[in-house]
């Protein structure tokens, strides 16, 4: 069943550093103020009235919950427990750093409903997360991934490569590393350059670059693929656009509206390219995929027909219930095959 989560941002609420990349502020498009218990009821209620039949929890992002007075924490959760009760919301989803998880509190969060932690790791690469003075090492996020497995929570990571220091084999041990430890998703976003940080400065100073927009793709096309290989859900690519994060407050690197599609749709043209290989240049082709994967397939501005159709082949899309979502089958005269986008596609990220 489809889950809907309601959203409340506590920007940088909680956080005891600032990173050199972070603006919450920017990200979220919100200063941060903590919701009342009224504001919450209110904008849950909101939400039940268009969530149908679907399950809904409520989640805190964007500041460091557990660093917060406890008082504030049971401030945010408190008004949850009688929705918790009457099975109006169905869980909790809080975010935080890795250095601010003790074992002896998650009980505490638990009994009050808390079923998902997401840890800001940013990079299991110690070199990393010195040069953006993240405050931690790669030693803590592993022991809090560890630690809230142990308890029975699901933990996400959030990963930002492209980090100073950062490079694509650095990206995809930071990747292995999180999964090693238990991960159950992960986010992946490209670190961008927001106007005011440090890392505007030392943009503008020419002591830093960013992933450009193609380079992004690569990589998070072969990260992703390599999460799915490992049965661990990507479930976000690229931070949401919207009236915080928007062209004036982004100086540069990766920032495209539909950044995750882009890097989907990569992924389903490499299996096409890898299919129709082989085939005549100028030979017909009908693509066929499970009717959810239709723009993946296709890509934006129908890119993935246009490149498949350079050398002359007429194509078509038709979808097949059948398929599972990531497969693709492609019929041409009497030939015809079908792959998988995690178990038949083969690429080193070495190479990216």
């Amino acid at each position: 069943m489809k889950r809907v989560t309601v959203p409340f941002f506590i920007s940088h609420q909680g956080c005891p550093h600032t990173c050199i990349f972070c603006d919450q502020q920017i990200i979220s498009g919100t200063i941060g103020q903590l919701p009342t218990s009224d504001e919450i009821i209110a904008k849950v209620q909101a939400w039940q009235r268009s969530a149908g039949s679907c399950s809904m929890e409520v989640a805190f992002f964007g500041g460091t919950f557990t660093a917060l007075e406890l008082d504030i924490q049971e401030q945010l959760l408190w008004p949850l427990q009688s929705l918790l009760a009457a099975g109006e919301i169905d869980s909790v989803r809080i975010s935080t750093r890795p250095d601010c998880i003790a074992a002896g509190h998650l009980g505490w969060l638990a009994d009050r409903g808390v079923r998902t932690i997401e840890l800001g790791v940013q990079s299991m690469d110690n070199s990393v997360l010195a040069a953006v003075g993240r405050g931690h090492d790669a030693a803590s996020s592993d022991a809090a991934i560890r630690c809230i497995r142990d308890h029975g929570l699901s933990v996400g990571a959030q990963l930002m490569p492209g980090l100073p220091g950062d490079t694509p084999a650095i990206s995809l041990r930071s990747l292995e590393y999180v999964i090693a430890a238990g991960v159950d998703f992960v986010r992946i976003y490209p670190a961008l350059v927001l106007r005011g940080t440090e890392l505007a400065r030392r943009f503008e100073a020419d002591e830093y670059s960013p992933l450009e927009l193609n380079e992004g793709i690569s990589l998070c096309k072969a990260l992703l693929h390599t999460a799915l290989k490992a049965g661990v859900s990507v479930i976000r690519i690229g931070l949401q656009d919207d009236e915080g994060l928007n062209s004036g407050s982004v100086l540069a690197g990766c920032r495209h509206p539909a950044f995750g599609q882009l890097v989907r749709s990569e992924l389903y043209y490499d299996l096409l390219r890898q299919l129709a290989s082989g085939l005549p240049d100028a030979a017909s082709l009908s693509i066929h995929c499970h009717p959810s994967r239709v723009s993946d397939v296709i890509g934006q501005s129908r890119v993935n027909l246009k490149r498949l159709s350079e050398k002359g082949r007429a194509l078509e899309v038709k979808t097949d219930v059948s398929l599972l979502k990531e497969e693709i089958a492609i019929y041409c005269l009497d030939y015809h095959c079908k792959g998988h986008v995690v178990t038949d596609l083969q690429f080193n990220i070495r190479e990216v």
